[in-house]
C-alpha cells in the first residue's frame, strides 16, 4: 500500500503542487527590488542521494555596465533527491535594492526551495534569497536545464564565493 502511494505519478503530483506554492510564495520585497546583472552556473555530473545532495558550480555574473565577475558555488539540497545527471546549467536573474552594485557583492549564502525534474533532458526551478546583507534575490524562478534521469525537491542553500 506504501509503495503506491510513492509512485511516479504521485510524485510529480506534490511537485506540482510544491511548484504552485513556490509561484504563491514568492517574497513581494522581490517585486521592488531592480535587475542588476545575470548570474550562471554550470556544473559537472551530480548523484541524488535519496535525502539530499551536493554540488560545486563554476559561476559568471555579468553586472548591468556588461562587466564580468567569476565566482565559485556550492549547492546543496535537503529533500527528495533521486536520481543521475550529466551536468546542470542555471541562469537568474539577479536583483537587488539599488543599482549601485560593488563588486563582489554576490558572494554570501542564498536559501530557498529547489524543485527539478529530468527524463533524459529535464527543468528545474530554484527560490533563492540571500547574499551581501540579505539584499540580492537570485530570480525566484530560474532557469535550469540537464541532462539525465533524476527527481528532486527540497530545502536547498547555495554558498557562492567570488574567485579570481
Amino acid at each position: 500500500m506504501l509503495l503506491r502511494f510513492f509512485s511516479f505519478k504521485n510524485l510529480f503530483s506534490v511537485l506540482g503542487m510544491l511548484s504552485v506554492l513556490v509561484l504563491l510564495s514568492a517574497s513581494p520585497a522581490a517585486a521592488s527590488k531592480s535587475k542588476i546583472g545575470v548570474l550562471t552556473c554550470i556544473s559537472g555530473p551530480k548523484i541524488g542521494l535519496v535525502l539530499g545532495s551536493t554540488v560545486k558550480l563554476k559561476c559568471s555574473f555579468v553586472n548591468y555596465r556588461n562587466e564580468t565577475e567569476n565566482y565559485t558555488g556550492r549547492m546543496s539540497r535537503i529533500g527528495l533527491d533521486i536520481g543521475i545527471t550529466a551536468g546542470t546549467a542555471i541562469i537568474w536573474a539577479v536583483l537587488a535594492v539599488q543599482q549601485n552594485y560593488t563588486p563582489g557583492s554576490l558572494a554570501g549564502t542564498y536559501v530557498g526551495v529547489s524543485l527539478e525534474q529530468t527524463t533524459v533532458i529535464g527543468t528545474g526551478v530554484n527560490v533563492l534569497v540571500g547574499g551581501s546583507k540579505k539584499s540580492i534575490t537570485l530570480q525566484p524562478f530560474s532557469g535550469q536545464g540537464q541532462v539525465g534521469l533524476s527527481i528532486a525537491a527540497g530545502i536547498a542553500k547555495f554558498s557562492l564565493r567570488r574567485s579570481r
